[in-house]
């Protein structure tokens, strides 16, 4: 018994040769296999030249002409990056003249000065919730608010102040402090914070004034630095998924008021999700006529340090 339903015949449709067709994918892009002598460089030009491998690779050696060519480098990244132990690698990167400014946001200041006083940071907050005991460490919070307190009225701001009192306090940690070490090297730091989503906040000892005055500087600080972006210059968005991209907009959006070339920018994100302020904030919207935006996710923990290696070799 045969089929009752008429079928569609394909017999005179169009064909071609496939030796005359575009196609995306070629041998000659494949990855390479390495042997354990092999150093990072020959890792990184082992990669498939095909998707996001050809945009780390294309990502790399931008960067390196950046930084060969003295073009301003700004990183901007979240909390996460010092939770994660990567202090000593963003450090590095510091003293190698891989980062001109670094931008991170409110929770990096309660990470790094813990780290740096007492080498120990995260607590578990889910625990910490169940009894409100999550963000009440006494020491924490009155290290940072009686700093930024005590310098209410002079020109320093937010992150400045802080280097400054780690320093001053000769902090046991301090080599692993991202404030002390910027500072030391004459690098700009800036913290950029939003009231009511850190720890210190919902202490008796904040002073709501001096924590508007020094955040406002680190703003101003940053949109100097972000003044300096010309054609080949360098954003990097690591682990910001809405405040550093929201703050960058707003700086460049002031400069290229005032007429400055911030245009022909190279930025890249580097994250372990895909968000939208990342996204637009940074990869498309400062790269729309000119220069070339990056999306890289993975974890920070494997991703900086192999960004790290890449830089720094050959």
């Amino acid at each position: 018994m045969g089929s009752k339903y008429k079928k569609f015949s394909f017999q005179n449709v169009n064909t071609y040769s496939i030796k005359n067709r575009f196609s995306k994918v070629q041998i000659n892009d494949f990855a390479k296999p390495v042997k354990t002598q092999d150093t990072i460089e020959v890792l990184i030009k082992s990669l498939p030249n095909i998707l996001i491998g050809k945009d780390f690779k294309d990502f790399i050696n931008q960067y390196k002409k950046a930084v060969s060519q003295k073009k301003f480098v700004i990183w901007m990244t979240g909390a996460h990056i010092i939770k994660c132990g990567l202090s000593p690698v963003v450090i590095e990167l510091m003293k190698d003249g891989y980062i001109n400014h670094l931008a991170m946001n409110g929770a990096g200041a309660i990470h790094d000065v813990e780290i740096a006083m007492w080498g120990i940071t995260s607590e578990d907050v889910a625990t910490g919730l169940k009894d409100g005991s999550f963000g009440m460490a006494k020491e924490t919070a009155d290290f940072i608010n009686f700093t930024v307190a005590e310098n209410s009225g002079n020109d320093m701001g937010y992150a400045e102040v802080l280097a400054n009192k780690l320093l001053n306090v000769k902090a046991p940690h301090a080599r692993l402090s991202l404030l002390a070490s910027a500072y030391q090297l004459n690098i700009p730091i800036s913290l950029h914070p939003a009231l009511g989503t850190e720890i210190i906040h919902q202490h008796p000892s904040l002073d709501g004034a001096a924590f508007g005055e020094k955040s406002l500087l680190d703003f101003k600080l940053f949109t100097d630095s972000v003044s300096q972006l010309t054609k080949g210059s360098m954003v990097l968005n690591v682990g910001s998924a809405v405040i550093l991209p929201e703050v960058f907009l707003k700086a460049l959006t002031v400069v290229r008021n005032l007429n400055y070339e911030a245009y022909g920018l190279y930025t890249a994100v580097f994250d372990m999700i895909r968000h939208y302020r990342p996204a637009v904030n940074v990869m498309q919207r400062p790269t729309q006529e000119s220069g070339k935006g990056y999306y890289f996710i993975g974890h920070h923990e494997i991703m900086i340090p192999l960004l790290a290696g890449a830089l720094r070799s050959g």
